[in-house]
């Protein structure tokens, strides 16, 4: 249990901002399996872009549980600042900057994690946000912008001066990018240097290994990433570790079918049947990819254009798969 401004958030694991993933069908089906907090797709701080579809997407909270929580990105103070402002107008209630994604297309724009290179923009830009809306402000940072140079500890210090309400922590570098494992160890520094919650994200992927990355860093919650993709079940397996030391069972396929199916239902009705369609695919071939089927199978999915086609494939397929396991037993 931790809090961010006046909000209690009764779960330590929270769903980290992916773009192209978070999006609100998928926070609300972590959030029903037992995330803490989750946190939306990032959004660009340039509000002069935010009439795409995409945009529009990514700022819809409507129906959505709270305290919502929204990432923004982007190198200018001002903008961020009007940003944030925007934001919070429409909904949001807690504002998150991004200064931890690698991708190359954001970093030269000198935004997500490239902003770690200057401390004095750093220190712009949350000064600026901070003092622009009146919800806690959250800041997601790795541990540096390359491996000689993890200045977390500073950037960690110099937020908590600032107001920043909690620092999620990625346990790679820029230069590191996804490659190579997470190290903790300057995790655990930026939680010893600062008082506010510190969030420990990176390789987390099992709830033994929550439970380990949360002794070795001392950090009050995990962040889940691409370990909840097809598996939104990871959030009530760590919870329920951590509190009772157990392992909980894996879901049957009837579970993972009906989770699956109200899934790739809420994508259609949220995008609309053309786009809901092609971005279920991701979805369900992360589902599909974790109970062995095979690659064939998955590409004749990803030629379906049809919403109903899709949801019958999907009962066909959990019936072969239901068949199969009962016959091998």
């Amino acid at each position: 249990m931790f809090a961010i401004g006046p909000y209690t958030i009764t779960q330590p694991t929270v769903l980290a901002p992916m773009a192209g993933v978070t999006d609100r069908p998928f926070r609300s089906l972590c959030r029903s399996l037992g995330a803490g907090l989750v946190v939306s797709e990032m959004v660009t701080s340039d509000t002069r872009l935010w009439n795409s579809n995409k945009s529009r997407w990514r700022l819809d909270h409507r129906g959505e549980q709270g305290p919502i929580s929204v990432q923004i990105a982007g190198g200018d103070a001002d903008m961020m600042a009007q940003a944030a402002q925007a934001n919070v107008t429409r909904g949001a209630q807690i504002i998150d900057i991004n200064m931890g994604c690698p991708a190359k297309k954001v970093c030269n724009k000198a935004a997500g994690s490239a902003l770690m290179r200057d401390e004095g923009l750093v220190r712009d830009i949350l000064a600026a946000v901070v003092g622009a809306v009146d919800v806690p402000v959250t800041l997601k940072i790795r541990t540096g912008w390359s491996p000689d140079q993890r200045n977390a500890v500073t950037i960690a210090r110099m937020a908590e001066d600032l107001g920043i309400a909690l620092l999620s922590v990625h346990g790679r570098t820029r230069a590191d990018a996804y490659k190579g494992s997470a190290e903790y160890d300057t995790i655990a520094q930026v939680k010893q240097a600062v008082s506010i919650p510190v969030l420990a994200n990176g390789d987390i992927d099992s709830p033994q290994q929550a439970a380990k990355v949360l002794s070795v860093t001392g950090a009050d919650g995990v962040m889940i990433g691409r370990a909840a993709q097809g598996n939104p079940w990871i959030f009530q397996a760590i919870n329920h570790y951590l509190a009772h030391g157990e392992i909980l069972p894996e879901p049957d396929l009837d579970t993972v079918a009906a989770t699956l199916s109200q899934h790739v239902q809420s994508l259609h009705q949220f995008y609309g049947d053309y786009m809901g369609v092609r971005i279920a695919r991701k979805h369900v071939g992360w589902y599909l990819k974790a109970r062995g089927v095979d690659r064939t199978t998955l590409s004749a999915f990803n030629h379906l254009e049809q919403p109903r086609e899709q949801l019958q494939v999907i009962a066909t397929l959990f019936q072969r798969l239901t068949s199969l396991k009962d016959t091998a037993a």
